[in-house]
């Protein structure tokens, strides 16, 4: 196995799915949530809870640009912080319900564009992809 031209599909992978995120997610607006504030939005979805700074690394932001983001999401009642019981300076940020609601609403948008990018895919297909992205979450993921 050429470990070299193993990296370079792997870059190629993963450009790609940038781009397939970005295509799916362009078209989704939300009143008064900016991009940026959608990604910590979805961000907070798959990985809540979150702190302050998980976000900022994830998504190559400041610590000061997350922390003024987060605060219009929290001022918008799309997100909250709860204070570590045991530790008062530290905090996890999740969904409040309506940040929950909206998010569900994107996703269903989302499944949508995604049924339609695998609608002529025989099941065995399927199947291959579900086995490569289990594969992929075991090996780079953990």
């Amino acid at each position: 196995m050429d470990r070299g031209e193993l990296f370079q599909q792997f870059v190629r992978f993963t450009a790609s799915v940038h781009q397939v995120t970005n295509d799916m997610t362009k078209e989704i607006r939300i009143e008064n949530i900016t991009s940026v504030q959608y990604k910590i939005l979805e961000f907070i979805t798959v990985s809540q809870p979150v702190t302050l700074s998980e976000i900022s690394e994830c998504l190559h932001l400041s610590l000061p640009n997350s922390s003024r983001e987060l605060k219009k999401l929290i001022q918008s009642q799309l997100c909250e912080k709860m204070i570590d019981p045991n530790d008062r300076r530290k905090f996890d940020i999740r969904l409040t319900e309506d940040g929950t609601e909206l998010m569900n609403k994107v996703f269903q948008q989302l499944e949508l564009k995604f049924n339609e990018r695998i609608n002529n895919l025989t099941e065995s297909e399927l199947k291959e992809i579900q086995e490569a992205i289990i594969i992929l979450q075991t090996k780079f993921l953990e």
